[in-house]
């Protein structure tokens, strides 16, 4: 078995909550309607390239002039994305937490907004503890591109072949597992223990 020396942590949905529909259930109350507003107007691929590093003036503008009728919903998307986060994976946390104060070398990856993650840094002070993160907001790269693990890799002095990524999303896993590094699905803190104990590292 290849020896892990480098754990690589997702963010969103791994160690902390994200639901636009938290804050939106109350923009706009009725289901239907809601689900239509994520489907044609505030979708993910749009929400994506603010984690590409599109700034929220421009995303909001393009929006706005296919849609003015809906300006003001628009704009709540990123006036209440605090309420989208509203809660961190206590489980999850201390898994990396622990492996920290063991001795391991913890950095994170992740597909968010430069100024979203200078908030969520402030509302989770855990997210200062790993040795480091790349936010594909500061740098232009999202996952699954192999160039944001090469990148990640190549910055935090990572060996691909002895490291191991975490992720809730399967692209995520596969685009970690294209550039060379190990990679396991996150569908929750046990499955992540048992993943972390199959690929040698005790929590």
């Amino acid at each position: 078995m290849t020896e892990i020396r480098h754990i690589v942590f997702d963010i969103g949905k791994v160690l902390i909550h994200y639901d636009p529909n938290l804050p939106f259930s109350r923009i706009i109350p009725d289901d239907a309607e809601r689900a239509d507003f994520f489907a044609r107007i505030c979708t993910h691929d749009w929400n994506l390239e603010q984690d590409r590093g599109r700034s929220w003036d421009e995303a909001e503008a393009l929006l706005i002039a296919d849609f003015p009728e809906r300006e003001a919903h628009i704009r709540a998307f990123r006036k209440h994305w605090a309420e989208m986060v509203p809660h961190a994976y206590d489980d999850s946390v201390a898994i990396m937490t622990g492996l920290i104060e063991a001795g391991r070398d913890v950095t994170m990856l992740t597909n968010f907004a430069a100024d979203t993650f200078k908030e969520a840094r402030q509302m989770y002070p855990f997210l200062n503890a790993p040795r480091g993160v790349t936010v594909s907001g500061e740098i232009g790269l999202i996952k699954p591109d192999v160039a944001i693990y090469e990148r990640h890799a190549q910055d935090f002095g990572l060996e691909p072949a002895r490291s191991l990524f975490i992720d809730d999303s399967l692209a995520n896993v596969e685009g970690a597992r294209a550039a060379g590094w190990h990679a396991v699905h996150f569908t929750g803190a046990e499955k992540l223990k048992a993943d972390l104990e199959a690929h040698g590292v005790t929590v």
